[in-house]
């Protein structure tokens, strides 16, 4: 069986590490991957990819990566049961990241 998600996008928001219940640390960040097509209207649509990074993954993105900073993210489709409001459970699709690149390339600033 195959697991494997691959997605290159711009990064939506800076991000930020906090810790998880079992003290792991734990960010999320959104990408957003233009599609290779455009629209009836001639508009090219954006997906807004939602990933979940874990421990050192989580630091060092968040560490060296900002806000529109192009990343790739290696990882795997989850499912996680999700409780609503109304009492009814609903199954989310997320994506775990397990390696992430960083494309961007940054300019040290000059002191």
């Amino acid at each position: 069986m195959l697991n494997q998600v691959i997605l290159v996008g711009r990064l939506v928001r800076d991000i930020e590490v906090n810790k998880s219940e079992s003290g792991k640390d734990i960010a999320t960040c959104t990408l957003a991957i233009p599609r290779p097509f455009k629209n009836k209207d001639g508009v090219i649509e954006t997906d807004f990819i939602d990933c979940t990074l874990w421990n050192l993954v989580a630091i060092n993105t968040s560490n060296y990566c900002k806000k529109g900073d192009i990343v790739g993210i290696k990882g795997r489709l989850q499912t996680k049961d999700v409780n609503l409001q109304d009492d009814k459970k609903r199954k989310v699709l997320q994506v775990i990241a397990e390696k992430v690149t960083f494309l961007s390339g940054h300019e040290k600033e000059a002191n």
